[in-house]
């Protein structure tokens, strides 16, 4: 990836909605190339989609927990279970395994304190879990999905 892929790379991460023609324009290159240029990050898989960032608080899912999960179950078997038992539940946002004294990492959002709740009993009744542990979203201080591309 050259300077110009970056630079395309940079303006889609803030607004996938923009034209060809104004990354093009913004980037200094003409319309062809720079749709060229796009189609090979998509082909590549450096793009792996284009999508729309919805407002939590709109969404009402404005409460966001991070959940720590231990178990002493570590073998594949138990991981792709509690994969599919995180597959079923669309509060589970981001799913994370670790190192270090956590086993999982989950983030959740949801409306307010019951509906975790509800959440929390639904989820303890799919598989034994060692240890779980919530810790909830004060203020979000950054939140970014785009990703440095100084690094390629």
């Amino acid at each position: 990836m050259d300077a110009f892929d970056k630079n395309i790379l940079r303006l889609l991460q803030q607004d996938c909605t923009l034209s060809t023609a104004a990354i093009a324009e913004q980037v200094g290159l003409s319309t062809t190339p720079c749709w060229r240029r796009i189609q090979a990050m998509e082909k590549s898989g450096v793009i792996k989609a284009r999508v729309a960032l919805a407002d939590p608080e709109k969404l009402n899912v404005g409460l966001t927990i991070f959940v720590t999960v231990k178990t002493n179950q570590h073998n594949p078997q138990w991981l792709i279970a509690f994969a599919e038992v995180a597959d079923d539940f669309p509060e589970i946002v981001e799913f994370y395994r670790m190192s270090g004294e956590i086993d999982y990492l989950l983030r959740v959002v949801v409306p307010d304190m019951k509906a975790y709740d509800n959440f929390y009993k639904k989820m303890i009744t799919k598989l034994d879990f060692s240890d779980i542990s919530s810790s909830f979203a004060m203020e979000q201080i950054k939140f970014t999905t785009a990703l440095p591309v100084d690094y390629i």
